[in-house]
């Protein structure tokens, strides 16, 4: 086994755009190297007032007091998302709305461990020796099918129901997160991102833009990488390079 560095030094970027088609950009974002803190918010295309909730989520998280241990910052990131599903409840009935609700994937580093947050169908890749692996599951319809082996993710890509989510912050009374903790290595590099860019990028062509060392030169090059495929959707990314 491999002896971990007890201090990484983070660098990252972020880049987000309103895409081709949509008039209004639904994603928020979270760039905060300085706490240990990335996230992504995508406010659910269709819902009412999907920007708001990603806006609220991105709100709350940025507020957060780092801890000393990645426990207790997790226990406060999750209390503090359990809170904003509450709040968002209560506004969806205030308005008198059917549903408001956003993704939301969150990734979290002390030292050299790292912890990932989510629920829906926004992403965390980790690119480690030229090795891309996608590191959280979608909570989505086709991502279901997909487990059953009825659906390849080809045709995951192009199913008329691509955009059902399973999971959200503000669309069920009891927030459903998913977590999973990670080893961090030098070299390692995440990428945060929502889905209006790997709806639109394949894996290997992500894999080979993670590669190149400068973080901002990486966000820019996969967000104009999802506009030369029309960009149907917002595109937000976060790359984050631990070293």
């Amino acid at each position: 086994m491999p002896v971990l560095p007890e201090t990484l030094r983070y660098c990252s970027a972020s880049y987000s755009h309103v895409g081709m088609v949509r008039q209004i950009n639904e994603d928020a974002f979270l760039e905060s190297p300085e706490n240990g803190l990335w996230v992504i918010a995508d406010g659910m295309g269709g819902h009412a007032a999907g920007d708001y909730v990603a806006s609220l989520i991105v709100d709350a998280l940025r507020h957060i007091t780092t801890a000393d241990a990645l426990p207790d910052y997790a226990c406060a990131l999750r209390c503090a998302l359990t809170q904003v599903n509450s709040a968002v409840r209560q506004e969806t009935l205030r308005r008198g709305l059917g549903v408001m609700g956003s993704t939301v994937v969150v990734l979290a580093v002390h030292a050299n461990q790292g912890m990932c947050l989510w629920a829906g169908d926004s992403r965390l890749y980790r690119l480690r020796d030229g090795q891309l692996q996608g590191l959280s599951r979608d909570h989505s319809y086709v991502q279901e099918l997909q487990d059953s082996g009825l659906l390849s993710e080809a045709e995951a890509r192009v199913h008329p129901r691509a955009n059902v989510i399973t999971r959200a912050v503000g669309v069920d009374d009891a927030l459903d997160l998913a977590v999973i903790n990670l080893d961090i290595l030098p070299g390692d590099t995440y990428l945060l991102c929502s889905d209006g860019l790997n709806k639109t990028a394949e894996d290997h062509e992500i894999r080979d833009v993670l590669g190149h060392a400068d973080p901002y030169q990486v966000v820019r090059s996969l967000v104009h990488l999802g506009l030369t495929r029309g960009a149907p959707d917002n595109i937000t990314a976060i790359v984050v390079k631990a070293c």
